[in-house]
């Protein structure tokens, strides 16, 4: 097991739980995980914070294994698709380059 799958499955820290839950602002930047927490369900999760995830008001805890695998799934390739169209959008506008945006 590699480091990325310990903190996908890893039980939630108690300090994380004091903290306020992440918001979903849809940012093309964020990558969501899931995880086991101590009391057995499920919840997705901001990888880079570690902060539950919070979509429509509703925070992504207290979730089956197959729903949160569901919603983590989800989330991740709608943003992928989000950042292709970010990177095809910005080589529209700089005439001359092809592919990403993010080739120096």
């Amino acid at each position: 097991m590699n480091a990325h799958e310990i903190g996908q499955h890893a039980p939630a820290d108690s300090r994380r739980e004091s903290r306020s839950e992440a918001t979903c602002h849809d940012s093309i930047d964020y990558q969501y995980g899931r995880r086991v927490e101590r009391d057995g369900s499920w919840s997705i999760y901001h990888v880079f914070t570690g902060i539950p995830a919070k979509i429509q008001g509703r925070a992504m805890t207290g979730m089956s294994r197959g729903r949160a695998t569901e919603g983590m799934l989800s989330l991740n390739r709608r943003n992928e698709a989000r950042r292709r169209e970010h990177d095809r959008s910005l080589a529209r506008r700089l005439p001359g380059q092809e592919g990403s945006a993010c080739q120096p």
